[in-house]
């Protein structure tokens, strides 16, 4: 096992056993700016090494990815899981949208098999942060004159980890890969051991989740895991029939699997606030987000190698 995923099970035992262990504030802050930058001026500088109009089929296809799968998770919490109208949207914008830890750690899953994946997949984490969030608050509201659409566009664009993200990108798309070089040992060299850490920390937050999952019930749990699965195969056979490789098409299918736990709830919280955070954070945070990070990447990565054999493409 990836010493990193270890990080993460320390800190859910040391969370379960009710250890004094925590991070300070300051430093979990600095480990997940630090992040938020590496993923953005990665794939900024893969972004300036090829023509941008190129890009722009993929870009559209993973909007339309992440406006579908709210879509298709909403009636499955209506119907299946009784949730109210609000809730379910919420937890739906959830599944649409994308955990950047989730893809970091994916990120560092095949450069330690030395798999390799297209370096502007960062640009589709910036692109999947927003079609959900938008798609969630049409659901639980409708399009009403009430819409307070400019405080929901401010907390989408200008949320810390959009801002760090887009303006990684924009940095290192101006700056070129010989622009980056100094930087490479702060953003580049360091960013295993500092997603350990944060790893570390996310162990503790899942933990303090698992109180929520007690109290609401097997459906949690049972949708956690089932909807990462079925949307992980809808962005394995997107990634395949975009011609991404079998890495690319692992990553793709990577962040369809996984659930917002940063942006989503910090729009859900001004857009709907009427919906209850536990549940949504419980789902996203306490099941999916440790499903992904120790099970569902290596399945992701199946998913893709059996999808490209399908399609009869090469790696």
């Amino acid at each position: 096992m990836d010493p990193i995923i270890l990080f993460f099970l320390l800190g859910v035992l040391a969370g379960v056993a009710q250890s004094d262990l925590r991070l300070p504030p300051q430093v979990y802050e600095l480990l997940s700016i630090l992040l938020l930058l590496s993923i953005g001026l990665k794939g900024g500088k893969e972004l300036a090494a090829q023509p941008f109009m190129e890009l722009f089929p993929q870009m559209a296809a993973v909007v339309v990815m992440g406006i579908v799968l709210p879509l298709l998770a909403y009636p499955v919490l209506r119907t299946l899981g009784r949730f109210r109208r609000v809730d379910a949207a919420s937890i739906a914008a959830h599944y649409g949208s994308v955990s950047v830890g989730t893809f970091a750690v994916a990120l560092a899953y095949l450069g330690s098999r030395q798999i390799a994946f297209e370096e502007h997949m960062p640009v589709f984490v910036v692109l999947l942060e927003m079609p959900a969030i938008l798609v969630g608050i049409v659901l639980a509201r409708g399009v009403t004159k009430d819409t307070q659409w400019g405080q929901v566009a401010h907390e989408v664009m200008l949320g810390k980890s959009m801002v760090l993200m887009l303006g990684g990108l924009i940095i290192g798309w101006i700056a070129g890969a010989d622009g980056l070089d100094p930087l490479s040992p702060l953003f580049f060299d360091l960013f295993k051991g500092v997603l350990a850490l944060f790893l570390l920390e996310m162990g503790l937050v899942t933990a303090s989740q698992l109180g929520a999952l007690r109290r609401r019930g097997i459906f949690l749990v049972l949708f956690g895991v089932g909807m990462p699965l079925v949307s992980g195969a809808i962005g394995a056979v997107l990634g395949a029939g975009l011609g991404l490789s079998i890495g690319g098409t692992a990553v793709l299918a990577t962040l369809a699997a996984s659930a917002s736990y940063i942006a989503v709830p910090a729009a859900m919280r001004i857009s709907v606030p009427e919906a209850k955070p536990t549940l949504s954070l419980a789902a996203s945070l306490g099941v999916t987000f440790p499903f992904n990070v120790v099970l569902g990447i290596p399945i992701y990565l199946y998913y893709a190698e059996r999808v490209h054999a399908l399609f009869g493409l090469s790696g």
